[in-house]
């Protein structure tokens, strides 16, 4: 099988190790989305698990522009980005306290001040909706909670657990979806 030069060009990047892997996955991003027809079919699967391994070794940075870049293509996207489940960026970020702000945001599609709003709601109501909208479980709902409202008294954690209790999944849904409408607004 003789293969096309940008693609020699592109497994040649992949040699050079981790830092060309963002501009490689862009690259190859670029080249998925727009697959020439006469490049082999079998050189669209190395291609696919090479992005799949440069998303995996990239930043959150990263993998935020190839979210964006693949969002034209869902099943791609689906195939190719990790699935790390939120929590553990969430739960980093409270952390760190620094861009929960901005990840809560990124995830409920929403506006950056709604988000700020929604992790300064004291009673916990607004960030049980939005744990559960991210698909938060109760565990790491408690640790978000306890990080962003560290509280001494017991009864006072106990309410926040019991927002989170009270809130069904479809609700959470349609209030994310009442944000997203005043948000767009």
């Amino acid at each position: 099988m003789t293969v096309p030069p940008r693609l020699s060009q592109l497994m040649e990047l992949a040699d050079q190790g981790p830092a060309l892997r963002a501009a490689l996955a862009e690259e190859v991003a670029e080249l998925l989305l727009a697959w020439p027809k006469d490049y082999p079919e079998a050189m669209r699967v190395m291609c696919e698990t090479l992005l799949a391994q440069a998303a995996r070794d990239g930043d959150a940075g990263a993998r935020a522009k190839l979210k964006a870049k693949l969002k034209s293509d869902p099943e791609l996207a689906a195939r190719v980005l990790p699935h790390d489940p939120p929590r553990h960026a969430l739960i980093a970020a409270a952390r760190k306290k620094s861009g929960l702000e901005k990840m809560l945001a990124d995830m409920l599609d929403v506006a950056t001040p709604l988000a700020e709003k929604i992790l300064r709601d004291s009673s916990g109501q607004s960030l049980a909706v939005a744990a559960h909208a991210v698909h938060l479980g109760r565990s790491d709902f408690s640790a978000l909670a306890l990080l962003l409202h560290p509280r001494g008294c017991r009864d006072e954690v106990y309410a926040l657990l019991d927002a989170y209790d009270e809130i069904t999944p479809a609700q959470a849904n349609r209030t994310l979806r009442v944000w997203r409408d005043r948000n767009a607004k």
